[in-house]
């Protein structure tokens, strides 16, 4: 039988993979496939080669750490290019309402859809099914209060997206806020 070559498995899990894989789901993958039992080591050796393999400039992506797993993605010297193709891309864009909805949801998680209206000032129905069918938000339980109304979070797909690890990534007010939006006059 000739040898096995886990890296090139495990580079063709992460290419056919939606969104970031994880070291424990390329391993049950490998686990059922071989028959055997593939160790986190292994895994994380065959991560650095892939890795390494495509930080050379031949490649126009390569391979990233994100919310807890592995994803192939564009180097940043073509962001631009691919940019030019989202842009062209309108359908899968979101509504003005659907943005403001996840940004709340993002900053306020686990959240209920009352609470996302009492902010937004309006009904947001649509915009929290538009969300939860692009798969940007999940739901994430039942909150301990009357009627136990649906929690919803941000997902992984979210994560994805928005190139993330964790949620304490998102940009704080501090950073966004710049002194000419300021209402009136600043006194020293």
């Amino acid at each position: 039988m000739p040898q096995i070559n886990i890296t090139r498995h495990i580079e063709a899990l992460i290419f056919s993979s939606v969104q970031s894989i994880s070291v424990q789901e390329i391993l049950l993958a490998l686990n059922a496939v071989f028959e055997t039992e593939h160790i986190e080591q292994q895994v994380f050796e065959s991560l650095d080669v892939i890795q390494e393999k495509y930080n050379h400039e031949d490649f126009a992506i390569e391979l990233v750490n994100l919310n807890k797993g592995y994803q192939f993605l564009t180097k940043k010297d073509y962001h631009e290019t691919v940019n030019q193709l989202q842009l062209h891309r309108s359908k899968k864009k979101l509504s003005q309402a659907a943005m403001e909805t996840l940004a709340i949801i993002a900053y306020r998680q686990p959240i209920t859809k009352l609470e996302i209206e009492q902010i937004r000032g309006v009904n947001s129905d649509y915009s929290v099914q538009r969300l939860l069918e692009k798969e940007l938000i999940s739901i994430d339980g039942k909150a301990e209060t009357p009627g136990r109304p649906i929690l919803y979070s941000t997902s992984g797909i979210f994560m994805d997206y928005f190139g993330l690890n964790h949620i304490n990534q998102l940009p704080q007010l501090k950073d966004i806020a710049k002194e000419e939006n300021t209402v009136g006059e600043n006194v020293d």
